[in-house]
């Protein structure tokens, strides 16, 4: 019974790590610039899910976020001359390297992510329900 809340704490705390990413990716769907004020776009995140949980050690039953990675798909190239971060020259002259979050996606993510998360706490319910009621009957 233990294990069925060690599976479903390491996917809440995984879903929460996909939903912080999802949001950051929202958040910064607009930045044409890094942290240095160069005009590079930025670089939508990726939340990898493995199986297993580390936290209750190896081969131990679970998923945790293996890594988040940057997605490697090409920017979009929007037309605007008059964006600071505009090119000046060449033949993308006047277009802006915009960052590759696309809104729709995230928001799809996003739901995905959080009725994930909705299911594990309904499995943590069920579970302490469970175990509340079978030390009811031994008593």
């Amino acid at each position: 019974m233990f294990g069925a809340l060690d599976i479903s704490t390491s996917a809440l705390i995984a879903q929460r790590i996909n939903l912080n990413t999802i949001a950051g990716n929202v958040a910064a769907m607009h930045t044409t610039r890094d942290a240095n004020g160069n005009p590079v776009p930025f670089q939508r995140r990726i939340a990898l899910m493995a199986s297993g949980n580390p936290s209750a050690g190896r081969n131990a039953p679970g998923v945790h976020v293996a890594a988040v990675i940057k997605d490697p798909s090409k920017f979009p190239m929007v037309y605007d001359p008059g964006h600071p971060d505009a090119i000046k020259a060449g033949p993308d002259a006047g277009y802006v390297r915009m960052p590759n979050v696309d809104a729709g996606t995230e928001l799809g993510n996003a739901l995905y992510a959080s009725r994930v998360y909705e299911a594990n706490v309904t499995v943590v319910e069920v579970t302490k329900t469970l175990a509340s009621s079978s030390l009811s009957l031994l008593a």
